[in-house]
């Protein structure tokens, strides 16, 4: 995985509305990338509420958010609408940015084991450099969690 001081991979998807995203478009801003296991799940439509719910607050600190997982394009679009997510979702379908970021691992639930993301949150300076990372991330709350890290 990579580590605090890290500059942000290189990487290539599509965003919810089909657009091309890549690390470049993270440059020179302050960005949140959070990693989230799947779309219209309890902890994955918690976490992006509460992103939600606090979206203008991190706007007015011109702070980006971007919210990743594996589903495609469509399912994120549902996502967002049915949500009413304001920012963007990126399609990982490949898992370009899970494997880069060292999110995409092995996991393990009720005695099975799978391959999947784990939820880890980044936060991304101005000068492409990541200042601080959140793993085994609890959706509750953890938006207010990430803004406060920002105006430390």
């Amino acid at each position: 995985m990579i580590q605090e001081g890290s500059v942000i991979p290189k990487f290539k998807v599509q965003d919810e509305s089909g657009n091309t995203v890549t690390d470049m478009d993270l440059a020179n801003r302050r960005c949140v990338v959070y990693f989230y296991p799947k779309d219209f799940t309890p902890g994955c439509t918690t976490e992006a509420d509460e992103f939600t719910n606090m979206y203008q607050k991190f706007a007015d600190r011109n702070i980006t958010i971007y919210g990743v997982s594996p589903d495609d394009t469509n399912s994120h679009k549902k996502f967002c609408g049915k949500m009413n997510i304001p920012y963007t979702l990126l399609a990982d379908t490949e898992k370009i940015m899970a494997n880069a970021f060292g999110v995409w691992s092995l996991k393990k639930f009720m005695g099975r084991e799978y391959m999947g993301v784990n939820r880890t949150t980044f936060l991304v300076g101005e000068d492409g450099c990541i200042f601080r990372i959140f793993t085994k991330v609890r959706p509750k709350g953890h938006a207010q969690q990430v803004l406060e890290s920002f105006a430390k």
